[in-house]
């Protein structure tokens, strides 16, 4: 199994240690993300337990899990937000989240309006409880941060009843510098001009694809995160979701020759692994 960098209490010290005076970045496995500007933390769709490998042992689509936890949950007290994509466990994880509501009173937890009524009973809170958002809205603002949310396509584009999206991105400021996390996403048409309405300067996308062998909805390809980081003038591309579960993955090294080739500006991170833009 792969040892993340830094994990425990050297991943701890390592969040300590970041200096206020700028913004430091965390990949945490799979989508998730710790954020810290200043003295406020940001959590992006942290999946920080075995709730996937439990459910679904011994059935045909074991999640078997390739990448040691960074962290446990239940040593993370200083927590200011959370944010959640959408509804798949491992961007919304009762596992992950109900510890950081009970380490964290103050903690507010974004997620999709279209998946309020269904997150507050995952996590077992009231709706009043989380902080809807929505695409085509007003932004959220939650100390430093400020999040605005746009479609993603997982595998398609989908809305509810209200014409709420169920699959969103953020696109998250802070301390001068625009990340977009797509969440789960796909290409569709309109994404690159609605992200060319920011300068995105960190473009947080999955690359393991589309096979639909796996029986999961897909995810951008290595070449189609390189392409879309491109198209939008990132300043620098992460990729993420893969080597967390061992059905659904791929190597990094393709998107690396790809973003090379068209001269895209990346950074493949290490599970664990601080970086400061």
């Amino acid at each position: 199994m792969i040892k993340p960098l830094l994990q425990d209490e050297t991943f701890l010290a390592s969040v300590r240690s970041a200096s206020p005076d700028r913004l430091h970045l965390w990949w945490l496995g799979q989508s998730g993300y710790l954020i810290k500007w200043q003295d406020s933390h940001l959590l992006i769709d942290p999946y920080l337990s075995d709730s996937l490998s439990l459910k679904y042992a011994g059935t045909e689509k074991p999640h078997v899990r390739m990448t040691e936890r960074v962290i446990s949950p239940d040593q993370l007290d200083f927590i200011d937000v959370v944010t959640s994509s959408h509804k798949h466990t491992d961007h919304l994880d009762a596992g992950t989240l109900i510890p950081l509501l009970k380490l964290n009173p103050a903690l507010t937890v974004i997620v999709p309006r279209a998946n309020l009524n269904f997150a507050a009973e995952r996590l077992m809170v009231p709706v009043e409880r989380l902080t809807p958002i929505r695409t085509d809205s007003e932004p959220v603002c939650v100390g430093p941060f400020t999040f605005h949310a746009i479609p993603s396509a997982h595998d398609e584009l989908e809305t509810d009843e209200n014409g709420d999206h169920k699959f969103i991105g953020y696109i998250i400021s802070v301390g001068g510098i625009t990340i977009y996390h797509s969440g789960d996403a796909r290409p569709y048409q309109g994404l690159v001009e609605r992200l060319n309405g920011w300068q995105i300067d960190l473009a947080l996308l999955p690359i393991n694809g589309n096979d639909q062998s796996r029986g999961v909805a897909g995810n951008f390809s290595a070449a189609e995160a390189v392409q879309l980081g491109k198209a939008i003038h990132a300043g620098l591309v992460i990729p993420c979701h893969y080597d967390m579960f061992e059905f659904n993955t791929v190597s990094p090294e393709s998107f690396a020759r790809l973003a090379q080739e068209s001269q895209v500006p990346y950074q493949i991170l290490q599970c664990g692994e601080r970086f400061d833009p």
